[in-house]
């Protein structure tokens, strides 16, 4: 029996994937897309938390290329966000290319036939030219690791995996958790709950949140003028962007708009000792910086209490703190977030001369221009290392890097090539001056340890610079960064067929 070739294989439906597989299309490449989930979307469509919102403007975080002229509010809902990219699905004709309800089990490089064979779990075989990973960085939950957790006997769940069977009205609740999920639930769930406790390790920087609601003549003229939403886009762009140099050039920047937040939150947290325990003591930014108007409200309510001795271990029946306190719990919500800084991928890659992807990122996760890597040919990575951002929106970087990708495409099929594989002494150098920029930063001089490094203060998560200045990299494809590959063992390549 015999396959068809395809030009690419796409793991991920989100934001990465859609934007991937619709310049796929427009190129008239084959295509297959994975997804573990029942429908697109990605952490939009598992993250269903009470109160899940976007943190970056709706008109920013959205494709240049397929605006949405009603969002309903500046910044997007669940909900409204999963619509959004569930209509990109739709418009451009990607549901027969996705398999639903798939996990990869694995995904290998052939040498000898320069193709990916792509195994699932529901025992199919692609074989691709190319192979894009287009997972995310927030696709790995990490649960906290405290004594005790599996012995707690009511119901425990992360914020990521929100079980909605469970009726949350007259319990007593606790959250694991003070950060980007946290401060959007503590908010929704305080007013329904008997008591809600929330567990705090580390104060987070949290700042107003600038939201509304669009109005309906807004809404109109953005339809009827798409220059205006353009105009909007442009705004919001310059708006945020400036921010890059206090993140990343000048870091003593922050520490003047840092006691503007804490005149913030003082005149928000009535209690002294509260406001002593929500003020964060490292630089502003070092830690992600969130956004809400309503957590230092939620966590004033009679119903409401912050604790930050620390826990101990989960009992049966609560949690046991480290000054010994013991607290009685129903429901315990873990909103820890994501293994993000380790770059993991949930299946197993292997590139070029049986090298794995987890061998080769023992170290910490590296790749050229966030989105090659040496030994792995003619693989993309969508929001691969250091490609995150603290100030602005990640669906700009991911458009940068499928427009790199595909020009990338460009060149193999114009020099008729069966591979390319970018060189070792280009991906080290490139990440060698990356870390170094890194270290001026103000995630690396700001006195924290975040999601954003590993354990031994290596950060491979964020871009250290202007998001313009990423695009511009990526903006042409250096034959001479690459290796190509015209040789070729076994001719069913030629036939675009393979025998399986």
């Amino acid at each position: 029996m015999k396959t068809k070739i395809l030009d690419a294989v796409i793991i991920g439906t989100g934001f990465a994937g859609l934007c991937a597989a619709i310049h796929l299309q427009k190129r008239k490449k084959t295509f297959q897309m994975i997804e573990k989930e029942a429908g697109v979307g990605g952490v939009w469509r598992v993250n269903t938390y009470p109160g899940a919102q976007c943190d970056v403007p709706s008109h920013l975080y959205s494709f240049s290329f397929e605006p949405k002229p009603d969002w309903s509010r500046t910044f997007g809902l669940q909900s409204e966000i999963l619509e959004y990219l569930e209509h990109c699905e739709k418009k451009y004709n990607l549901t027969p290319h996705i398999l639903f309800n798939t996990a990869v089990n694995k995904a290998n490089w052939l040498d000898e036939m320069a193709l990916w064979k792509v195994e699932t779990n529901q025992g199919d075989i692609f074989y691709s030219k190319t192979l894009f990973l287009a997972s995310g960085g927030l696709s790995q939950i990490s649960m906290p690791d405290i004594k005790g957790i599996e012995s707690f006997e009511g119901k425990l769940f992360h914020s990521a995996q929100w079980d909605h069977s469970v009726s949350l009205r007259n319990k007593k609740v606790g959250v694991i958790g003070s950060a980007a999920s946290a401060i959007q639930i503590i908010p929704a769930i305080a007013p329904i709950v008997n008591h809600l406790t929330v567990f705090q390790r580390t104060p987070s920087w949290i700042v107003p949140k600038d939201d509304r609601a669009y109005t309906e003549l807004e809404k109109t003229l953005f339809t009827l003028f798409p220059l205006l939403q353009e105009i909007s886009r442009e705004m919001i762009y310059w708006s945020l962007e400036w921010r890059a140099m206090g993140f990343v050039y000048f870091p003593e920047i922050m520490k003047l708009y840092e006691n503007k937040v804490k005149e913030y939150i003082k005149s928000k947290v009535k209690d002294p000792i509260l406001v002593e325990k929500v003020t964060p003591n490292y630089t502003l930014g070092c830690k992600r910086v969130l956004l809400s108007n309503d957590y230092y409200d939620a966590i004033q309510r009679p119903n409401v209490t912050l604790e930050t001795s620390g826990i101990e271990e989960i009992t049966p029946k609560g949690v046991l703190l480290k000054d010994g306190k013991r607290i009685d719990l129903d429901i315990i919500v873990a909103a820890t977030g994501f293994k993000v800084a380790q770059g993991l991928i949930p299946f197993e890659v292997t590139g070029r001369n049986g090298i794995t992807l987890e061998e080769t990122w023992k170290e910490g996760p590296e790749a050229y221009l966030g989105t090659v890597i040496k030994n792995f040919p003619n693989l993309f990575m969508i929001v691969g290392p250091n490609t995150g951002l603290g100030h602005s929106s990640m669906i700009y970087m991911m458009e940068a890097q499928v427009d790199y990708a595909m020009k990338a495409l460009d060149y193999l099929d114009k020099h008729k090539l069966y591979s390319i594989e970018v060189k070792s002494t280009v991906q080290d150098i490139y990440n060698a001056e990356l870390q170094q920029k890194l270290t001026g930063t103000v995630w690396n001089k700001g006195g924290c340890s975040s999601w954003y490094k590993l354990p031994n203060g290596k950060n491979t998560t964020l871009w250290p610079g202007f998001t313009f200045e990423f695009k511009n990299l990526l903006s042409k494809f250096n034959p001479s960064d690459y290796i190509g590959d015209k040789s070729l063992k076994k001719q069913e390549l030629e036939e675009q067929t393979i025998k399986v």
